[in-house]
């Protein structure tokens, strides 16, 4: 079963798991559902609350976008539709189940509102959108969780190990020095030293000519 097949059979079951309670939208709640990862679809299969809860969510989120837009009176006007568009995209987005919903919701709301407005009718760049504010949120919180990893002082002698294992490497005689002074970056530069030995030849050679500035070292 190709993958095109296979998405085609997960919505013809949700299809048929939501048709009994909502006949009129169940060709739009599935569309909708569908967006969702395949394990997320696999597990709604299998757990009803799961499915149930999604539904709601899409239910929620379809209803308030076909809500029709009643002007405000001026004196309400700004908060109570910037209230109401976040609302809606927080229902919209809430049906990707990220676990981030709130705060890919308000990345999003960081747009112009003529962007976010477009957002709220058009699921496929919604989902573009969500997708890559989950990621950028994803790297994020890698990137501090390695800073972290690196911020007790046995962390730090673990980190000095491995540079020094590398720096080893390249300039065996002179690795102690060189170490020492690489020790002096920040942590996150640190890092990227260890994730690309290109900048860590770079920083090594600065630091050979730090220590013998009228001796020209050997590129390696």
């Amino acid at each position: 079963m190709d993958e095109a097949e296979d998405l085609e059979t997960l919505g013809e079951k949700l299809y048929s798991l939501i048709y009994p309670k909502h006949k009129e939208k169940a060709g739009k709640l599935t569309g909708m559902l569908l967006e969702l990862p395949r394990p997320v679809l696999g597990l709604m299969l299998q757990d009803k609350a799961s499915l149930s809860a999604a539904v709601e969510k899409a239910l929620g989120a379809l209803q308030r976008a076909q809500e029709p837009r009643v002007p405000c009176k001026e004196e309400d006007e700004v908060s109570a539709s910037s209230d109401s568009v976040g609302e809606q995209l927080f229902e919209l987005v809430d049906v990707f189940n990220t676990g981030h919903s709130q705060k890919i919701t308000g990345m999003l709301l960081e747009q112009h509102k003529d962007a976010v407005l477009h957002l709220l009718s058009d699921p496929h760049l919604l989902e573009e959108q969500v997708t890559f504010a989950l990621k950028t949120l994803q790297e994020q919180n890698m990137e501090e969780t390695e800073i972290s990893d690196w911020s007790d002082a046995e962390d730090a002698e673990r980190l000095g190990e491995k540079i020094f294992s590398l720096v080893e490497g390249l300039d065996p005689l002179h690795a102690h020095d060189i170490t020492g002074m690489l020790l002096e970056m920040e942590p996150a530069a640190l890092l990227q030293l260890l994730s690309n030995h290109t900048l860590l030849q770079a920083a090594v050679q600065k630091a050979q000519a730090a220590l013998h500035p009228r001796n020209q070292t050997l590129s390696t």
